[in-house]
């Protein structure tokens, strides 16, 4: 299933996320010599529908057509069929970022062995870090994910930018098992579409290329806005939803992404329920322990928070609410405490 390379197939600078599979017979792992051997691993396409790691990476490479780059470059090209058709993934395809764990997707399944072989792959090469890069549907800052709190894994984040998320959900994320291997972050880059994420992810690809190392001195509190997300927000298989229409179980506002990474008072209105319906929000924290009655209230059919929030990831596409959640519930930390070192064997801090 997976298509490995050394060097760039003919036409692929040419091509346009649509296009790739005019010229990849696949999901590609393409490897490429740098001044510096051990490798940066970049990551685009695991949702075939956020171009924007893509673009960047094109740009990237075609800067560098005719030099030699500062640092070896391992680039995996994820879900090229889905990107033909616009889409995160298709129907029957599991979804390229929840394909990196046991507990997500079945061992024998060619995606998960994909996913086995690509880490192994890169642990072999003794891989340097790695990036993920990203769009989202909702209206939300650009922003930088880690899943262990280690100084040097903050440093590749705050690189990106002050904003980081530190998570441990939801399981089979790519960021996952390249955590154990060396600095990994997810990086989100706003919505497709926009040209300041293309340029963003090109200055932060360019800029990791550039690094000697990765500091592993802590970071300036100043220089980083940490939070941390404590639950994941779904909408139940068996309701209804909608933000323009009254007949569904639920209508939610019409601007809900909007309240993405603001302090949401106790009280704020998320939609309203159908008279009569028994309809509710599915919420869930790290431990997959149902805790909806913790945050969330229905008072006179209205869906209210229970208690200050912070949302990230509300969207207001019901294609993406079916197939991944509506959003998440992150809280704010203050301070940093010390964390470990060594990116090798880095040991969380809670």
């Amino acid at each position: 299933m997976l298509y490995i390379t050394e060097t760039l197939p003919s036409g692929l600078l040419e091509r346009a996320a649509n296009q790739l599979h005019e010229v990849l017979p696949g999901p590609t792992l393409i490897h490429l010599a740098g001044r510096r051997p051990q490798p940066l691993f970049a990551s685009v396409l695991l949702h075939g529908n956020e171009d924007t790691g893509w673009l960047a990476v094109r740009r990237l490479l075609r800067e560098y057509a005719n030099q030699r780059l500062p640092r070896s470059l391992s680039l995996f090209i994820g879900n090229v069929e889905a990107a033909r058709h616009h889409q995160r993934f298709l129907d029957g395809q599991p979804d390229y970022n929840r394909i990196w764990s046991n507990s997500t997707v079945r061992l024998g399944t060619p995606e998960r062995q994909m996913a086995m072989q690509i880490v192994e792959e890169m642990r072999r090469r003794e891989v340097f870090a790695s990036l993920d890069i990203h769009n989202n549907t909702g209206v939300n800052p650009h922003y930088a994910c880690v899943r262990r709190l280690d100084h040097s894994f903050l440093h590749l984040a705050t690189l990106f930018g002050r904003t980081v998320v530190y998570s441990t959900k939801p399981e089979g994320m790519l960021i996952q098992p390249f955590s154990e291997l060396c600095p990994a972050v997810t990086v989100e880059c706003g919505q497709p579409g926009q040209i300041y994420g293309v340029e963003h992810g090109f200055d932060y690809l360019r800029a990791c290329l550039h690094l000697a190392e990765i500091p592993t001195h802590p970071v300036a509190e100043h220089a980083i806005n940490l939070f941390h997300t404590v639950a994941i927000v779904k909408v139940p298989r068996d309701v209804s939803f909608s933000f323009d229409s009254d007949d569904a179980d639920i209508q939610f506002s019409r601007d809900l992404d909007h309240f993405n990474f603001r302090e949401l008072p106790a009280g704020t209105s998320l939609g309203r329920i159908r008279p009569g319906s028994h309809a509710r929000l599915e919420v869930r924290d790290s431990e997959n322990r149902e805790v909806s009655e913790r945050f969330l209230r229905i008072v006179n059919d209205e869906i209210l928070t229970a208690l200050p929030v912070m949302p990230s990831m509300l969207t207001l596409s019901e294609r993406a609410i079916r197939q991944d959640c509506l959003g998440y519930i992150m809280e704010k930390r203050v301070g940093l405490r010390p964390a470990v070192t060594q990116a090798k064997d880095p040991v969380p801090v809670y």
